[in-house]
């Protein structure tokens, strides 16, 4: 396989530096193929996958041209959702570690106006953001794009699909018509194609194709009933017995149905769906990312900008009738160095869409007997971890270290006890292994953090 390093583009010595302490030496194949489009100031559409290194693409862009000392919007970054969108703004942050007070802002619906407002008072070069909201500042006259030097469409396929087209297009028309614009997208079908055309200029088109290396990702196909698709999900789950588990349906009643059959059975299992509040989708991507929640059971819809590290398994409750759709679901797992599983579930009538996949991957799929599955000892699917949410977070003063000091002082426990500390606006969540929470819990509630009492509950995912 052939590598082009980072070092080969034209890019200032101190970004180089800093690239090389993240761990980027390498390019990746959409990175190699769009960056010296990007450096040379040409529009683009770059096919590729989520995981392929595309932000670090558009990333790298943008800091090449932009001028920290010049305090005024030169970036914006538009992604379909507002997790996207905090991955989107702290992978910038990394980049920009080479030069000073480079400052990146998020601009996001479900949270508060007035402090996004202040933020914008104050300036910002980039700002990254959900395209309601960043429509919002506009009708009121709070940001300004007229200095605006590059627009980056994310994900830009699954903002059309969720119906932002109308708040795209009154964003490009409030921005200069002098300016670069690079469409990153999964998919590029022609309605995206014909909605689009507008926005860009002479745009250069560059693709990945989005297959995997089979010697990374085990995929295994087995055939099902219609009416046992329920069954064969806990199956798999009890024989592989994986950590982390994304499970995909096609719709939300699905999804809502399968979690709660799940919970039913003592798996620790929750549904992400689009009909969730911003708050509600929040929590249950905290729970699964800190290792409280094993199994999340999503839509594509719901489930598109997410970033995952740590996934032990996918599981396609139905066969897409996408293929491209079916690479990205297989894609979840299996992320850098570590192994990754995929488990599909197709019945007779599916098995045309496997000979899709099949066509596409240019060899045959592995099938297999789920009657051949022994139920493993060890009872249910239970998370490692729970998690405690306390009525506090930034609006408070606190900060993850204040969290883990008292966890670790008044409480007593080890730092190996703690794992992720989300801090937000108005909630901190704390995950603490399931073995030791209650301890925890008692210690923490008679004792004080940062000299205050604060409420405090455990969220059941049972």
């Amino acid at each position: 396989m052939n590598t082009t390093p980072f070092s080969s583009l034209p890019l200032p010595p101190a970004l180089l530096s800093n690239l090389d302490n993240l761990g980027y030496r390498e390019m990746t194949d959409i990175q190699a193929q769009s960056l010296p489009l990007i450096l040379e100031q040409r529009d683009l559409i770059a096919q590729a996958k989520t995981g392929s290194g595309k932000t670090a693409a558009f990333g790298i862009g943008i800091l090449h041209k932009l001028n920290p000392a010049y305090f005024a919007i030169q970036a914006l970054v538009l992604c379909p959702t507002r997790e996207l969108a905090d991955q989107v703004s702290n992978e910038l942050r990394r980049l920009a570690r080479f030069a000073e007070n480079i400052k990146v802002l998020t601009l996001c619906g479900g949270a508060a106006m007035r402090p996004q407002i202040s933020s914008l008072e104050h300036g910002a070069h980039i700002v990254v953001g959900t395209p309601g909201r960043i429509r919002d500042h506009l009708g009121r006259g709070t940001i300004d794009l007229s200095k605006l030097q590059t627009l980056v469409l994310d994900e830009a396929d699954r903002m059309v699909d969720m119906g932002f087209y109308e708040e795209i297009s009154g964003i490009v028309s409030a921005c200069p018509a002098r300016r670069q614009t690079l469409l990153f997208s999964a998919t590029y079908p022609d309605d995206i194609r014909k909605a689009s055309a507008s926005f860009l200029r002479e745009p250069y088109e560059v693709k990945v194709e989005a297959q995997h290396d089979a010697s990374q990702i085990e995929q295994r196909f087995y055939e099902v009933d219609s009416d046992g698709r329920n069954a064969a999900v806990a199956r798999l789950l009890n024989h592989y017995k994986p950590v982390s588990t994304l499970v995909f349906c096609n719709t939300k009643i699905h999804c809502r149905e399968l979690a709660a059959e799940l919970r039913e059975q003592g798996v620790s299992a929750l549904a992400l769906h689009g009909d969730l509040e911003q708050r509600e989708r929040d929590e249950i991507l905290v729970l699964f990312a800190n290792q409280s929640c094993s199994v999340l059971v999503a839509t594509d819809v719901a489930a598109r900008g997410l970033d995952i590290q740590t996934l032990g398994a996918v599981i396609n409750v139905d066969v897409s009738k996408d293929t491209e759709v079916h690479i990205h679901r297989v894609g979840r797992t299996g992320r850098g160095q570590d192994k990754g599983l995929a488990l599909s579930l197709c019945s007779p009538n599916e098995k045309k869409w496997v000979k899709l996949i099949e066509a596409y991957q240019g060899g045959p799929v592995q099938w297999f007997e789920l009657a051949s599955m022994e139920f493993a000892e060890g009872g249910a699917l239970r998370a490692p971890m729970v998690t405690l949410c306390i009525m506090g977070g930034k609006k408070d003063k606190l900060r993850p270290g204040d969290v883990l000091g008292a966890l670790t002082g008044d409480a007593g426990l080890t730092k190996e006890q703690v794992g992720k500390i989300n801090v937000f606006e108005f909630m901190t969540y704390v995950a603490l292994d399931r073995r030791i929470a209650d301890k925890a819990f008692a210690r923490l509630s008679t004792g004080n953090i940062k000299g205050r009492n604060f409420k405090m509950r455990f969220i059941s995912t049972m």
